[in-house]
Formats: structure tokens, C-alpha cells, sequence
């Protein structure tokens, strides 16, 4: 089975709509005060992925280290990460949540949720466990393009920010 030109550019613009859609609705009364969608992100990984190099981090974000560098400082300068010398590499840290960053990640996914199901509030549950499962097969379908697409073009000398940048329709 293939999918056709047209649908597939359709399923690009309807996920960007999305995105864009779901940003805005759940972070209409989230209250991130001093943090943005990106800084949000970062605390997300890290919350998710426990400790964590900086490099892994900018990798698995598909940032590049500087960028990721400004961001960690500005979260730690938050008393929302931690940082620690890793003890394989002394040259790098090791980065987690603080309490404050793991209670302002927890604050955030109860009132996204919250908003969520008031918006959903007309859907059965069945509605919504199959837009979920689209969802997640779509996002490992992108996943695996992208790591197929991140090994071959590293092999290229390409960087992870390009291939991603490629993948995105960026470039």
C-alpha cells in the first residue's frame, strides 16, 4: 500500500494544524508565567527520561548543543533542573528535575488534561482511544524515518539538526 502525493500533503498540513491548535488551546490557561513551549519541552525529556548528558538531550530534541546549553542554564538558573558532574565523563553533567521542575511538569499535565477533556467533552472514549492510537502509530512512523534518515545522513556528515531540518520541510 502506498499513500498518494496529495494525502500525504494533506496529513502534513492537517498535523502542523495540530499542533499549532493543540499548543494553543492547552497553553491558554496553563500559567507557564517565565517558561516557553521550548524550555517546556526540555523539562518534558528530562522528566520522562530521567538523568540525562546534555548531548543526549540535544540529540533525542534535535537542538543543537548551544541552543540546548542556554536553555539548560536559564532552567537551572529556575531551580528547575539539577546538574552533577558525570562521573564516566568529568567533562560533561548530568541533568534532572529538581522538586520544583518535577512539581511544575506534574502542575502542567493535570491542567492540560483537564483542558483536554473539556474540550473532548463530546467524544466517546472510543472516539478518543482511536484518535490516541493514530496518534502514536503516526509519531513512531515519524520516529523511525527519522532514525533511519539520522544514521544514513551522519554517514553523509550530515548533523541530526539537518536531517531533522530535512524531515521537517525546513531547508
Amino acid at each position: 500500500m502506498t499513500v498518494a502525493q496529495d494525502t500525504a500533503s494533506e496529513l502534513v498540513h492537517r498535523i502542523f494544524d495540530l499542533q499549532r491548535a493543540l499548543r494553543g488551546a492547552v497553553m491558554t490557561d496553563v500559567g507557564f508565567g517565565e517558561l516557553g513551549v521550548a524550555q517546556t519541552g526540555v523539562l518534558r525529556f528530562v522528566g520522562d527520561a530521567g538523568e540525562s548528558r546534555a548531548s543526549d538531550i540535544a540529540a533525542k530534541l534535535g537542538v543543537g548543543a548551544s541552543a540546548l546549553s542556554r536553555q539548560v542554564a536559564d532552567l537551572t538558573d529556575l531551580g528547575m533542573l539539577s546538574r552533577r558532574p558525570d562521573p564516566a565523563d568529568g567533562r560533561a553533567h548530568l541533568i534532572s528535575l529538581s522538586g520544583k521542575g518535577e512539581a511544575f511538569l506534574a502542575a502542567i499535565e493535570r491542567r492540560r488534561t483537564e483542558t483536554l477533556q473539556e474540550i473532548l467533552s463530546g467524544w466517546s472514549e472510543d472516539e478518543a482511544c482511536a484518535a490516541a492510537r493514530s496518534v502514536e502509530n503516526l509519531t513512531a512512523a515519524l520516529r523511525s524515518a527519522l532514525a533511519a534518515h539520522s544514521h544514513r545522513a551522519t554517514k553523509t556528515g550530515i548533523t541530526l539538526d539537518e536531517s531533522s531540518a530535512m524531515l521537517a520541510g525546513v531547508n
